[in-house]
C-alpha cells in the first residue's frame, strides 16, 4: 500500500507596510492549496528590525535609488501576477493595529482573507491602514465582530503578544519581508515563494 505523505508547512512571515509582502499576501494561499501544502501565517512589525539593524527607516527610502528601482519593479511584479497596484503616497506605513488584530487570527480561517484586505487597502486603494474605522470596516466586511477584536487588540496583553511576535522574529534572525521558513531553512523575498513552496513538496 502506497503511502501518500503530506508536504511540509510553509511558515509566511509578513508586514503589511512592507510592498513584497503585499505580493506574496495576494497569492500564496491559492499557490500553497494547489499543491496541499499548509501555510501557517505569522504577522509581525519590520520597525525593531530594522531599528537593531541601525535603520531610521525602510532602506527602500533611505536609498533613493533603491527606491526608484523598487516602485519601477513593483509595477512589473504586480502586471506579471495579475494584481492591481497604486503607489502608496505614504511609505512605509504604520501597521501596527493591523498587526495586532492580525495576531488574532493566528491558525483562524479568517487571517488570510483579512491579511489580503488590509494589503488591498494599503497598496491599491492608497489610504490608511493603522487607522481604526478602517481597521474596523475590513473586519466588519469579512462578517467578524469589528468592535470585539479591535478591543481585544488593544489590551495591555495583546500588545505584549505582539511584542513577543517581534522578539520571535529577531530569534529567527528575520532581516526583511516577506520570510518564509520550510523547517529551519528560510527563503527571503517575494520571488523565493516558489522555490520555498518547492522545498516543502520535497522536504518530507
Amino acid at each position: 500500500m502506497n503511502i501518500r505523505l503530506k508536504p511540509t508547512p510553509i511558515e509566511f512571515w509578513y508586514e503589511f507596510g512592507s510592498n513584497y509582502s503585499y505580493l506574496s499576501v495576494m497569492r500564496i494561499e491559492q499557490a500553497a492549496a494547489a499543491r496541499d501544502i499548509p501555510v501557517i501565517w505569522q504577522p509581525f512589525l519590520l520597525g525593531p528590525i530594522f531599528q537593531k539593524l541601525g535603520w531610521t527607516n525602510s532602506p527602500f527610502v533611505l536609498n533613493p535609488d533603491k527606491g526608484d528601482y523598487v516602485w519601477a519593479d513593483m509595477v512589473r511584479e504586480c502586471a506579471k501576477h495579475g494584481l492591481p497596484w497604486t503607489r502608496p503616497t505614504t511609505f512605509p506605513r504604520s501597521a501596527l493595529l493591523p498587526a495586532r488584530v492580525a495576531l488574532l487570527g493566528l491558525g483562524q480561517d479568517w487571517l488570510p482573507a483579512y491579511s489580503r484586505r488590509i494589503m488591498e487597502i494599503n497598496f491599491v486603494e492608497d489610504r490608511d491602514i493603522d487607522d481604526a474605522e478602517v481597521v474596523a470596516s475590513a473586519l466588519e466586511g469579512l462578517g467578524l465582530p469589528a468592535a470585539e477584536l479591535l478591543e481585544q487588540a488593544r489590551s495591555d496583553a495583546h500588545k505584549q503578544r505582539l511584542r513577543e511576535q517581534g522578539e520571535r522574529a529577531v530569534a529567527r534572525r528575520l532581516f526583511g519581508a516577506p520570510t518564509f521558513f520550510v523547517g529551519d531553512e528560510m527563503f527571503w523575498g517575494n520571488d523565493r515563494l516558489d522555490d520555498a513552496l518547492n522545498r516543502c513538496a520535497h522536504a518530507v
